[in-house]
């Protein structure tokens, strides 16, 4: 597969790009961080076991995702440098695309998990916040981790990272974004619009 030049350049900022996370979480502890996960994972569990349809749980994905994770921080870091140039309404409004996107795809992962559950197992502190790990324990299958990464820096205590097997969700869906705008031939406004039919 060949990369694009915006797709280089957003791999090589990554770690610098960083800054726009929220600020390190020196108030926040590892108990706390723990709480919001285990009420979390007590949520995902529930839409998990419900027997709802496929579209009634993401509907409530998109909720719990709404509620538990800091959706700004996520959407403007996925959108890089090109968050500098983008006007306010855009960014409203690319954060809300982003919501429905992001809920849905990783609601999609998580429904993969019916049968199973998720346990919380400890945390520890990490660069900007607090990591949980948590393991998913699926039927037929090894346990594996599901780690969250959690901050107040935005004013409330909410993830901001997801990391699955090892998979950041902030590093993967910034190559994703970054590749589906330049689709879009670099227009923020068409991003926005195709968004939410990914």
């Amino acid at each position: 597969m060949t990369l694009s030049r915006r797709a280089l350049l957003g791999m090589a900022t990554a770690l610098s790009a960083f800054v726009l996370l929220p600020p390190a979480a020196f108030a926040l502890s590892t108990s706390d961080a723990q709480r919001l996960v285990d009420l979390l994972v007590a949520d995902v569990n529930a839409v998990i076991a419900s027997g709802a349809s496929e579209e009634a749980m993401l509907r409530q994905f998109e909720v719990i995702f709404d509620k538990y994770a800091d959706v700004p921080t996520i959407a403007r870091y996925t959108l890089g440098s090109d968050a500098r140039s983008a006007s306010r309404e855009q960014l409203r409004a690319y954060t809300a695309a982003f919501r429905t996107y992001i809920a849905r795809k990783y609601g999609r992962r998580f429904r993969e998990f019916i049968g199973g559950q998720i346990v919380v197992q400890g945390a520890r502190e990490v660069p900007n916040g607090i990591e949980v790990e948590t393991t998913a324990i699926l039927q037929g299958q090894s346990p594996f981790r599901v780690d969250f990464w959690v901050s107040d820096g935005s004013g409330q205590t909410k993830f901001f990272n997801i990391i699955i097997e090892g998979i950041n969700m902030l590093l993967s869906e910034r190559t994703e974004i970054q590749a589906l705008l330049d689709q879009q031939g670099g227009s923020i406004d068409a991003l926005i619009a195709a968004l939410p039919q990914v």
